[in-house]
This record gives C-alpha cells, sequence and structure tokens, in this order.
C-alpha cells in the first residue's frame, strides 16, 4: 500500500538521498555525513570522505544503492530527544550543529535498516520503491553553501517513479551533453574561447554570419514597429553609473579605467546612454512614444567559476529597447512589445511560451507606491491582453518590475528570454520631462525591453535546440553543391552563381571525394540542402535535391530549385 504523498518526486527523491548515504555509509564507513535534500531534476547528498569520491566511484556506489533498494528495507520515522541524537552523532559536527539550530526538544531520526539520518520526514514506505534512479555526477560544496565553511563533496543524482520518465530524462540528460553548444560551436566553426580573453566569445565567420541575420531579422521588424535606432559608447563616466543606480548595484561586476584623471566604466548595461540622448534635447508630448532600439555590446566581470560558454560570457550584445511615453500610452507600448516578443520567438520555433511578473526585489530603488504603480501597470497590460501568466515574488530588478518570457526547447528545458520593465525611477534620477499639451512638464514612463536578451545566450540555446542543425532562413551554410564527376562542374557553378545573385548562401564542393564523402561532410556540416549533380541533372536541366536528414527530391528544374531557395530564405 502506497502513501498518500508516494507520488510526489521529491518525497521519492529524498528517499533516494538516503539511500545514497545508506549506500556509501557501508562503502566508505569513516565518511561523515551531512545533508541530501531533494532538488527540483533530482537529490545530492554532501559528504566529507576521507578521500576525496570521482567519477570512477559512482557505478560502484549505485550498484549498493540497487542492493540496498532490493533488501526492501521499511523506511521509519521517529522522533527522539536532542540529547539522545546529540550521543547518536557525538563524532559529527555537522549533524551536531543542524542538531542545535532545530528548534524544540526533539529532532527527526529516518531509519532503515542499520542505517540512520537525521530528518524531518518524508519518505517511501520502503527502499523497494526507489527503482528508477542514477548517481549523475560528483561536485565540489561548501558546508551550508558558504565558501568559508568545510568543503565537501557533493554526489547528485535523479530518481523516478516509473520507467517511461526515467528513461525520457536519460535521453535529454544524454542529448544536453552531445548537443552542447560549446561543442557544437566547435564541430560547425561557429564561435571559439581562448585563454587570452577568458569569458569573452571569439565569433568565426558561419558564427558572426548568424548573429548577422539575427541583428537583420529583428532591425527589420522594429523599423516597422517605429524605433529608432541609436548607438551608445562603450565607456562612460563613473559619475554617470553612479546616478542611474548601476554602481551600487553592480560596481563588482564592472571594468574601470582612468583616463586624464577622470573615472571611467565600461558599460554592463545600455539604458544610461538612451537616457543621455533623450536628455539631448527639449521633448514634446507629440513625441511620445519614443521608441529607442541599440544593439549594445556591453561587458560584465563575471567570476571564472560561473561562466559557461555563450551562456554566460563577459562580453554580450543585448538588443536593448527603451520607450520613452506617457503613463496613458503604457498599456498599449507593453501590449505591443508583448506581441512582437511572441512574434520573434515563434519564428525561431519556439511556441510554448510561459510567460512570469517579477515584482520587487528585496535590494531595490525608492519607495513603495511607484513599484505598486509599476506592477499594476505592468498586471493591467496582461489582463488585457488576455495572457497568462505568474507572479515572481522578489525577481524584479533593482530599478524597475519586470515581465518575463520562458521559452522550452526541443530537450523540455525551460529558458529566460525576453523581459520588459517599467521603470519610474530612471527617469526621476536623471529627471526626464516632456512638454505637455498645456504646456507644462510632465515626466515619461520608461519602459526597458529585450526580446533576445543577450544575442550570444539565445545563440547558444537555438543551438542546442536545433542540435546544430539550424532552420534553412538563418544557416550559416544554407546549400553545397555536389558533383558525381568533374564533367558537371561547369553546370554547378552557374548555379552557384544564380543562388549567390539571390543572396543565397552556397558553396560548392570542390574536393576531388566521391559523391558519398561529399554527402558525409555536408551532413557534419549540418547544411540544410545538398544539391546534387551528375550528368541526368544536367542533360534536364534539372537538381537533385537531398536534406542534411537524408531525405530527396528529385528532378527538380533548376529555376524551382532556386525560388524555393529564395522562398524558404525570406524572413
Amino acid at each position: 500500500m502506497q502513501r498518500p504523498d508516494q507520488k510526489d518526486l521529491s518525497v521519492l527523491r529524498h528517499s533516494a538521498a538516503h539511500l545514497l548515504a545508506h549506500a556509501v555509509s557501508e562503502l566508505f564507513p569513516d565518511t561523515l555525513m551531512t545533508i541530501g535534500p531533494a532538488t527540483e531534476d533530482g537529490f545530492f547528498y554532501d559528504f566529507l570522505p576521507q578521500r576525496n569520491f570521482t567519477q570512477d566511484d559512482l557505478p560502484i556506489i549505485e550498484e549498493r544503492m540497487r542492493e540496498i533498494s532490493k533488501r526492501n528495507l521499511p523506511l521509519t520515522h521517529e522522533q527522539m530527544s536532542k540529547d539522545d541524537a546529540r550521543k547518536l552523532y557525538h563524532n559529527n559536527p555537522f549533524k551536531l550543529e543542524l542538531i542545535n539550530s532545530i528548534e524544540g526538544d526533539t529532532v527527526g531520526i529516518a531509519r532503515q535498516g542499520e542505517f540512520y539520518d537525521l530528518c524531518r520526514g518524508g519518505h517511501v514506505m520502503r527502499t523497494g520503491n526507489i527503482k528508477h534512479f542514477k548517481l549523475l555526477g560528483v561536485s565540489g560544496s561548501y558546508w551550508r553553501a558558504d565558501r568559508n565553511n568545510q568543503a565537501l563533496q557533493r554526489i547528485s543524482g535523479t530518481a523516478f517513479y516509473d520507467k517511461e520518465s526515467f528513461d525520457q530524462f536519460i535521453q535529454r540528460r544524454e542529448d544536453a551533453i552531445r548537443f552542447d553548444h560549446r561543442r557544437l560551436g566547435k564541430e560547425l566553426d561557429l564561435f571559439s574561447f581562448h585563454e587570452e580573453g577568458p569569458g569573452f566569445p571569439f565569433f568565426h565567420a558561419h558564427g558572426k554570419t548568424v548573429l548577422n541575420i539575427m541583428t537583420d531579422f529583428l532591425r527589420k521588424k522594429l523599423q516597422r514597429a517605429g524605433y529608432q535606432e541609436i548607438s551608445t559608447p562603450t565607456m562612460l563616466s563613473e559619475d554617470l553609473w553612479k546616478q542611474s543606480g548601476h554602481y551600487d548595484f553592480y560596481k563588482n561586476n564592472m571594468y574601470f579605467s582612468n583616463i586624464d584623471e577622470r573615472h571611467f566604466a565600461i558599460k554592463p548595461m545600455n539604458c544610461p546612454g538612451s537616457i543621455l540622448v533623450y536628455k539631448e534635447r527639449p521633448r514634446s508630448y507629440r513625441e511620445l512614444p519614443l521608441r529607442l532600439a541599440e544593439f549594445g555590446a556591453v561587458h560584465r566581470h563575471e567570476l571564472s567559476g560561473v561562466l559557461h560558454g555563450l551562456f554566460r560570457a563577459r562580453s554580450f550584445t543585448i538588443d536593448d529597447g527603451h520607450i520613452y511615453c506617457t503613463p496613458e500610452q503604457i498599456e498599449h507600448e507593453v501590449h505591443q512589445t508583448i506581441v512582437m516578443v511572441q512574434e520573434v520567438l515563434a519564428k525561431f520555433g519556439f511556441a510554448n511560451i510561459k510567460v512570469a511578473l517579477s515584482t520587487r526585489p528585496a535590494k531595490a530603488f525608492g519607495r513603495d507606491e511607484p513599484w505598486e504603480k509599476a506592477i499594476s501597470a505592468l498586471k493591467n497590460a496582461l489582463d488585457h491582453a488576455g495572457i497568462a501568466y505568474t507572479i515572481a515574488e522578489g525577481d524584479g530588478a533593482f530599478y524597475a518590475p519586470k515581465i518575463e518570457f520562458r521559452i522550452e526547447d526541443s530537450m523540455g528545458r525551460e529558458w529566460q528570454c525576453g523581459t520588459v520593465q517599467l521603470d519610474l525611477f530612471m527617469p526621476e534620477r536623471f529627471d526626464l520631462s516632456y512638454i505637455t499639451p498645456a504646456g507644462t512638464k510632465a515626466r515619461p514612463v520608461m519602459i526597458h525591453r529585450a526580446i533576445y536578451g543577450s544575442f550570444e545566450r539565445f545563440f547558444a540555446i537555438l543551438l542546442e535546440h536545433y542540435k546544430g542543425r539550424l532552420p534553412f532562413w538563418i544557416a550559416p551554410m544554407q546549400v553545397k553543391v555536389l558533383t558525381i564527376t568533374d564533367d558537371q562542374k561547369a553546370y554547378a557553378r552557374d548555379l552557384v552563381h544564380e543562388l549567390l545573385a539571390q543572396d543565397i548562401r552556397v558553396q560548392i564542393d570542390e574536393s576531388s571525394d566521391p559523391i558519398a564523402g561529399q554527402i558525409k561532410t555536408a551532413q557534419l556540416q549540418q547544411i540544410p540542402w545538398m544539391a546534387v549533380i551528375g550528368k541526368k541533372e544536367v542533360e534536364n536541366n534539372t537538381v537533385t535535391l537531398r536534406y542534411v536528414d537524408g531525405k530527396q527530391e528529385f528532378g527538380i528544374s533548376r529555376n524551382d530549385f532556386i525560388a524555393r531557395a529564395k522562398k524558404e530564405s525570406v524572413y
């Protein structure tokens, strides 16, 4: 008989953490146990072993876990006096610290066979209920996540109630490793990282092509939406960053320089530069909403330990937009921005978009009233647009609440991309104004918005989402022309010339490889289309179209092939 909470994954995974600790206690009895909670994707347990664990230890530990699972031991829970618990853990300072920090006179003890652990409870009935699990890795950690405390070792894993869910998770994990954007970037010659610039990506020709297409696609949409594109300097006075508030909140992540006895900072964000453009001259209500767009490169001093390819780099480009408008225009501008975000993400193949409204964080600018007004305005815009959303308490920026857009990729992972922030504080700090119809001055509202967020991070998400096979319209090389023999080279070169005239990104394979080798090379390069030319194609003025997945279409007329390529390239 199962407990009512049996279907709660956190219960299963916490029980699996106990199973892990039980196995370690049998295999490495001198190891000190600390804590082992369930997590969103699985569980972990932190240990202080006599010798450090390695990846080679994991199969051994996992096998012992399976043995204990087969013993089908009952899991029990009891309350024990703190004094008795201290005697039980007299040689474990970590457990003693936990016992002393728990309120009341008793603590919980969970048991399974001869193994016991300090625990608040919440377990499956028997170890035999824990069947579908796997240990995933070993890493370093610190006691209570404080780097000033004792260094520990963390073994992490996952567990599921059913084999199908477990198999799906393992497959997604294997795919995530196989299609890691850093690996794909190297294989497809898109970008690289070098010790001469740690955390600063180097984009190769094909990678830069993708970024250019992303820029051109978004630039066209912004122009149609009434945006004016600007560009602001990379380095600005330190005083500006103090006025904007970024200095107080970001100074540890900023790069500074002294020039002519003045202090400057490389920009971590683009908004202060946009504000200076707005303030260049008096503004009239007739100019509002004023929509300024900037593809601005920013730099942030991230710690080396958190750098992660294009997902977390020290330099990246943000597709920033800053809308200056009246309070009455807020709802319309926010709604229009939401629609644009949805259209852009849909073009890249992301249909499942979740929306969250992030409210005031613990450390934030200003009084309660402006925050409440801004949050209310964003809620109204979402409600009137009929968009379902959740509330993310305390996740807003230090200067504004924001709407966040989360997308789900082909491996079931969620990524936060676009944001819309409603800012009532920057206009006040910079004394922004516009002239009303009555000839008086009024304070504009400032809306910050980004759709990609970081170009680099969005590029990485795309690579992993498509597992390296980017759609035809954004692929850096769209068509590779292959010939059966050299006799077809002249025909192939004419086809390449015609495709180039239609702005199709195309190459001819000039190697002496047989056709099978040419196809394999093009597939490894993840080129969407291969135009295969043989004697028959030359005689009939046709093309055989081979897709990267191996499917083929025969006898396509040359003109139709070119027209189809042109149509597929439209964005």
